[in-house]
């Protein structure tokens, strides 16, 4: 199986999440890939071992950036709590710049199957831990009171993940990096006690 970036295997990705957006996973075959993809089995078995490994593939592809961006934009703050807000205002741009993956992500792989359920778990860990590690420095700083920053990072998540869900099924706000000051307050007058 090929995993490298290729023009053809970008162009399976992104015929995949087309698909995979408007039909759901169930009701996507590869057939459907293929088809919209403008290629052909082969092609497609060439780079995946099924359906499932396409779409875990997009799930970890989009894990991937939203940590990069979410990293890079804290890189660029100073202070323990403008790392947290930087973060904050990265993550929701990323879900709003992309609505078809963000739906693949966040309403597609929910309870889709075990494996999916464990590699969304997983990614969903993985932002934890990146969050937990800013709240931890602004407890360390002095910046919020002491707390339980584990459980403090899935609150922040989910409160994000809320949002966006919302701004899936709805199409409210139109534009979701409009809620980016609301929810930045909300989440550090939340850990300022």
């Amino acid at each position: 199986m090929g995993s490298e970036a290729t023009p053809l295997r970008e162009k399976l990705i992104q015929a995949a999440i087309a698909v995979f957006a408007e039909h759901g996973y169930n009701g996507t075959t590869v057939d459907d890939i293929v088809q919209a993809a403008g290629s052909s089995k082969g092609a497609f078995y060439f780079y995946f071992p099924n359906k499932e490994g396409l779409f875990l593939a997009l799930v970890e592809d989009f894990a991937t950036g939203l940590v990069r961006a979410i990293a890079d934009a804290v890189e660029k703050s100073t202070g323990a709590l403008a790392k947290v807000e930087a973060a904050l205002a990265a993550g929701v741009r990323a879900f709003g710049r992309d609505r078809a993956l963000s739906k693949i992500m966040l309403v597609e792989a929910v309870g889709l199957n075990p494996a999916f359920e464990g590699k969304r778990r997983e990614i969903y860990a993985r932002f934890a831990a990146l969050i937990q590690s800013y709240l931890d420095k602004a407890v360390a700083d002095g910046d919020i009171p002491p707390m339980n920053t584990e459980m403090m990072a899935y609150a922040w998540l989910g409160a994000i993940t809320e949002v966006v869900v919302h701004w899936l099924e709805t199409g409210r706000p139109e534009n979701l990096e409009a809620v980016v000051p609301d929810l930045a307050r909300f989440t550090i007058k939340g850990l300022r006690g």
